[in-house]
C-alpha cells in the first residue's frame, strides 16, 4: 500500500497534516466540514475502521459485508432501467416524502417566463436541458450525440480563459486562476428560448486508433474532436478553453460526502514522497455556502465541494434556473448577451428566486439519497480472481475500495456506514490522451478525480449504453482502462501486457460493482 500507516493515523487523529509543497499545509481549514453535523469517532472506533479496511490478503472468497456497496443504505440491483433511482435502503420511513418531492422537482420540466405555472417558470433563456433528469438520464451517465439526429443533451463544453479569480488566487494555495469566457460564460449552450440564439452546436468526431494487447488481442480506441459550431455571438476569446463533459451518475453521492475529509485528505502525496509514481492531490474549492476554502468532491475535477453546491450550480448553468447560491435569474448568460439579461425571467410576484431554497433543498436530499445497488456475483471464481487482478495491478492506488463515513447526527442514511466507492476523491494526472487542457481550481489540464467505479457494471442497464470517461469516449471498460496514461501509465501498460485470462477477469470483476 502506497499511503503510510502514519498517515493513516494522524488523519484519523484530526491532526493537521503540513505537506507545504504542492499539498494543503497553507489551506488546512478544508478539513473543516460545516455541511456536516458530525459526531467524533472514539478510539474504539477508529481502531475497529482500521482492521475492518485493512487490504484483503486473502482472494479466494469475498471480505464481509463487501456485496453491500453503500452499507445498510444499498438497495437490491433492479433488472431494468430505474436501478439507480432508488432511495437509499435505510431511509426512515419520514424521510420519503421528501425523496420523492425531490424526485418530482429533478424530473420537472421548466418553461419559459411569464407563465400561468409559476412555479416552473424560469428556463433559460439560454440553457442545456430543460430538466435535470434529461442529462442525468434516468440517473446514470450521459453519453456523447449518437449520430447526427442526436443532440448533446446530456453533454456540453465548459469554457473559460485565463486569469481573473484574485480572492481565491489568495486564499487557495496553487489555485489555477480563470475567469469565464467574456461572451459565452462558463459553459455553452446548446438550447435556446424562441427570439434567443442559441450559443453553439457541438460537433463531435473520432478516429479509430488500433491497440495491440497480448495473447494477439486488438482493441480500437476512438480518439475525439471536440468544435463549437455556430457560434450564435461571435467568435470565441483567442484564449478560450473547452473541456467536454458528459453528465455523471447519480447514485451514492451522500455517503461521497459523508467520507471524513481528513481521510481523503490522508491519502495525498503530491510530491510522491512514496516514489510509486501516483501523486494524488485534494482539489480546494471556494464555497459559495460557506464562504470558505473546502474539498471538492463533485464534478469530474472535484470543482464543487458539496451536493447541494453542485445542484445549484447545474440548475443555474444548465437550466437557466437562478437559487440561493446562484441568484442571476438569467442563468449563464453574460453582460455581452444583453437581450438574454433583459428578458422576462421567473424571479418576480413573491418570488426572489426561480428555485428557492425549500425546493434547493429538495433537490439535494433526493441527490444525496439515491441508492447504489448491492454487487452481484461477488463470490464468483472469476470475479475473485479480477479482484485479486486489479490489487496486484495497482489500481487500487487511486480506487481506494472501501471508507466508513462520518457517525452524522442528522443524516441516519449516510451516518456510519462502511461503503465500497473504489475512488481517493483525488486528483491524478491522467496523461496528455486524456488532457483538456483546461484547468479548474487546483486541478490542472491533465488532472482528473478519481471516478468512483460503483455501479459500473450497470451502467448498460440503465442508460442503454457503456460509454465511459469524462467526455463518453471509451465504449467499454476496457477501453477506458487504455485510456490511462500519466500517473496511472504502468497499471494501464500492466493491463496490455497480462495475459488474456486475467485481462477478462479483471472486466469480469468491475463488471460486479
Amino acid at each position: 500500500m502506497r499511503h503510510s500507516s502514519i498517515l493513516r493515523s494522524l488523519a484519523g487523529a484530526g491532526l493537521v497534516l503540513g505537506l507545504s509543497a504542492g499539498g494543503f499545509g497553507a489551506h488546512a481549514g478544508v478539513l473543516d466540514e460545516p455541511h456536516l453535523r458530525i459526531v467524533p469517532r472514539t478510539e474504539a472506533e477508529k481502531e475497529r475502521i482500521g482492521k475492518v479496511l485493512a487490504a484483503p490478503e486473502d482472494f479466494s472468497a469475498a471480505q464481509a459485508f463487501e456485496e453491500m456497496s453503500a452499507g445498510a443504505a444499498t438497495v437490491r440491483p433492479r433488472n431494468n432501467a430505474d436501478a439507480f433511482s432508488q432511495p437509499s435502503g435505510n431511509m426512515p420511513f419520514a424521510d420519503e416524502l421528501d425523496f420523492k418531492v425531490g424526485n418530482g422537482l429533478f424530473r420537472k420540466l421548466w418553461v419559459s417566463s411569464p407563465s400561468s405555472t409559476l412555479a416552473s417558470d424560469g428556463l433559460g433563456p439560454l440553457y442545456n436541458a430543460r430538466s435535470c433528469q434529461r442529462c442525468h438520464l434516468k440517473d446514470g451517465r450521459g453519453h456523447p450525440p449518437e449520430g447526427p439526429e442526436d443532440t448533446a443533451v446530456s453533454m456540453f463544453l465548459r469554457v473559460s480563459v485565463p486569469g481573473g479569480e484574485e480572492q481565491a488566487m489568495a486564499e487557495i494555495e496553487d489555485y489555477i486562476s480563470t475567469s469565464p469566457e467574456p461572451t459565452y460564460g462558463a459553459q455553452l449552450q446548446d438550447f435556446s428560448l424562441p427570439g434567443h440564439k442559441a450559443e453553439y452546436r457541438l460537433d463531435v468526431g473520432y478516429e479509430e486508433r488500433e491497440v495491440a494487447l497480448s495473447g494477439g488481442e486488438v482493441a480500437s480506441l476512438r480518439v475525439p474532436t471536440y468544435e463549437a459550431a455556430d457560434l450564435g455571438y461571435g467568435p470565441l476569446h483567442p484564449d478560450a478553453m473547452l473541456s467536454p463533459r458528459v453528465a455523471p451518475q447519480m447514485i451514492g453521492l451522500g455517503l461521497l460526502e459523508a467520507i471524513p475529509a481528513a481521510d481523503i485528505m490522508a491519502k495525498a502525496d503530491p510530491g510522491d514522497v512514496d516514489g510509486d509514481g501516483i501523486s494524488g492531490r485534494p482539489n480546494i474549492i471556494w464555497s459559495l455556502e460557506y464562504d470558505m476554502p473546502m474539498l471538492g468532491r463533485f464534478g469530474h475535477k472535484a470543482g464543487a465541494p458539496t451536493v447541494k453546491h453542485q445542484t445549484a450550480s447545474a440548475f443555474a448553468g444548465d437550466i437557466g434556473i437562478s437559487n440561493p447560491l446562484f441568484p442571476d435569474p438569467w442563468g449563464e448568460c453574460t453582460a455581452a448577451q444583453a437581450a438574454c439579461r433583459a428578458g422576462p425571467h421567473g424571479d418576480g410576484d413573491d418570488r426572489v428566486y426561480e428555485i428557492d431554497g425549500e425546493g434547493l433543498d429538495l433537490v439535494t436530499f433526493y441527490s444525496r439519497n439515491l441508492a447504489v445497488p448491492a454487487r452481484r456475483d461477488v463470490s464468483e471464481a472469476e470475479v475473485l480472481r479480477g479482484k485479486e487482478v486489479f490489487y496486484d495491478t495497482g489500481c487500487t492506488s487511486c480506487h481506494t475500495p472501501a471508507y466508513v463515513t462520518h457517525r452524522l447526527e442528522d443524516q441516519p442514511e449516510q451516518s456510519f456506514q462502511l461503503i465500497w466507492p473504489y475512488t481517493d476523491m483525488l486528483l491524478h494526472d491522467m496523461g496528455e490522451g486524456l488532457a483538456d487542457n483546461r484547468p479548474e481550481a487546483r486541478a490542472t489540464g491533465r488532472e482528473w478525480r478519481t471516478a468512483p467505479l460503483w455501479g459500473v457494471g450497470m451502467t448498460e442497464r440503465v442508460s442503454e449504453h457503456t460509454y465511459f470517461l469524462h467526455d463518453g469516449r471509451a465504449r467499454s471498460l476496457l477501453e477506458a482502462i487504455l485510456w490511462h496514461g500519466g500517473e496511472a501509465q504502468a497499471q494501464r501498460d500492466a493491463v496490455v501486457e497480462m495475459a488474456p485470462e486475467d485481462r477478462a477477469a479483471l472486466i469480469e470483476f468491475l463488471e460486479s460493482l
